[in-house]
């Protein structure tokens, strides 16, 4: 269903009437359009706390893109943003500033302590307001885990906090603000984080903490047009919505799509693996021989698969005290359990191969707890411990991570009545919902051959919604 609200917000009519009555005017996002487009273009500014061990790798990741680097001078703070390479052109932002930012970077790695926080304010405090509609905040700083001290965790755990309020500044402009946390050694673990961050495929990702590893190995090399060129994918749930939408970004990336959904569904998927040449599975996954069922399936066509998203999930809301059982025992079993089974079927057989990927979806519900979703919370709750858990034992350069999708515009968003509807749509940074294409594009920068490094993270596709943490 189309947002009626932001058309009419953006026209000079409904302007003048939503500031007039305070009502929110959120921006159309930036989405990607093409795959040959840089992935950022325009004036970025980069800057750095003392001491920063990031800033020479993201200066030559956005050295590649079509932007206009500027490097942050004249500060004491920012003295190491000096290193920022040969193609960056110093600034003096202690003076008026002329130019508007596509994007603000600030490598916060080498803050120690409390006081070593005020690099941070010395650097945005001045800039904050010349990013431009649509921009992006990227703070990169150190995984508090690793710190060496309770002083230097606390310092960079607080960039967390300094991130979430900044996205919910900047987010009337359209803008995003997120958080990357290093382990030590990981800077060459960044570029892809960095590339999706900055690019209009996050449009609908704002407030987010990603976390980088180094334990996972040397980071896979990929085209910028077709990361995924050579890749299978197994997409379930893959007919319509937020799946189909799945299917068809990894095809756009050059990956072979296996598209499973239930056999009712099956004109449907067939329809979308005919567009995207991908292959159909026919599959109630909560079935005792789906998982045997689908690792022959991958055995006979393909000897093996790289990408495995879980996206087929299903709502029973009631109340707890009014829900049958069956309502409980099916949502578990679509949500969770199926999932379980699968990947250890795939795992045990060796179907999915080195430096693959396991993309499962929760939601925002299972982060935060919904009413009348008892169930569905639990699940996708679940989900999330089990990323977390297996991401400790795969190996082989085999990563799992979660997507926590909020509110998105699809057949079930437009089916609630009009009141939550426009309550989900406005209760989020954005003041807007999300598309099933903003979910893709997360799922498919856990794809990337480039994302090795990123492993048991949830990022929760919502536009920094209001709901939960």
């Amino acid at each position: 269903m189309s947002d009626l609200y932001l058309k009419l917000v953006n026209t000079s009519i409904g302007k003048s009437a939503a500031q007039s009555l305070g009502l929110p005017s959120p921006l159309p996002l930036k989405r990607w359009k093409r795959s040959d487009q840089p992935f950022i273009e325009g004036n970025v500014l980069i800057g750095a706390a003392s001491g920063g061990k990031a800033l020479s790798a993201v200066a030559n990741i956005v050295n590649t893109s079509a932007a206009m680097l500027h490097h942050a001078s004249n500060q004491d703070s920012l003295k190491e943003s000096a290193n920022a390479g040969p193609k960056a052109k110093p600034l003096d932002i202690t003076t008026a500033i002329g130019e508007s930012f596509t994007a603000l970077i600030f490598d916060g790695t080498g803050i120690k302590d409390a006081y070593g926080l005020r690099a941070v304010y010395d650097f945005f405090h001045p800039t904050i307001r010349k990013l431009a509609n649509c921009g992006r905040v990227l703070v990169i700083g150190r995984d508090p885990e690793s710190c060496r001290s309770p002083a230097q965790a606390a310092a960079q755990k607080a960039l967390e906090g300094f991130v979430r309020s900044v996205g919910k500044e900047v987010g009337k402009k359209g803008a995003t603000a997120n958080l990357l946390w290093l382990a030590p050694g990981s800077e060459s673990h960044l570029e892809s984080s960095v590339r999706f961050f900055l690019s209009p495929r996050s449009a609908y990702v704002s407030g987010q903490v990603v976390r980088i590893s180094k334990k996972a190995g040397k980071a896979g090399a990929s085209s910028p047009t077709a990361p995924l060129a050579g890749k299978v994918a197994l997409v379930t749930g893959a007919s319509r919505g937020i799946g189909e939408s799945i299917a068809d970004t990894l095809a756009r990336d050059g990956a072979t799509v296996i598209a499973l959904d239930v056999p009712a569904a099956m004109e449907q998927l067939q329809a979308v693996a005919t567009r995207i040449k991908g292959k159909t599975l026919a599959c109630d996954i909560t079935d005792a021989k789906a998982p045997d069922l689908i690792a022959d399936f991958v055995r006979t066509h393909f000897d093996g698969l790289d990408l495995i998203i879980h996206n087929a999930g299903i709502t029973r809301d009631k109340t707890l005290g009014n829900m049958p059982d069956h309502f409980w025992d099916l949502t578990i079993a679509v949500n969770l359990a199926a999932e379980e089974a699968i990947n250890e079927a795939l795992l045990s057989q060796e179907l999915l191969r080195p430096n693959g990927r396991i993309v499962c979806v929760s939601s925002i519900s299972g982060i935060a707890g919904n009413f009348g979703q008892t169930n569905y919370s639990t699940s996708k709750c679940g989900v999330i411990g089990y990323v977390e858990a297996l991401a400790r034992q795969l190996k082989n350069s085999i990563t799992i991570n979660a997507v926590a999708p909020g509110f998105i515009e699809t057949q079930m968003t437009a089916a609630m009545p009009m009141t939550l509807r426009e309550a989900g749509r406005r209760m989020n940074s954005l003041s807007q919902g999300g598309l099933p294409v903003d979910v893709a594009e997360t799922i498919a920068w856990y794809c990337n051959p480039a994302s090795t490094g990123v492993n048991g993270n949830t990022v929760r596709v919502c536009g920094q919604s209001f709901i939960g943490k």
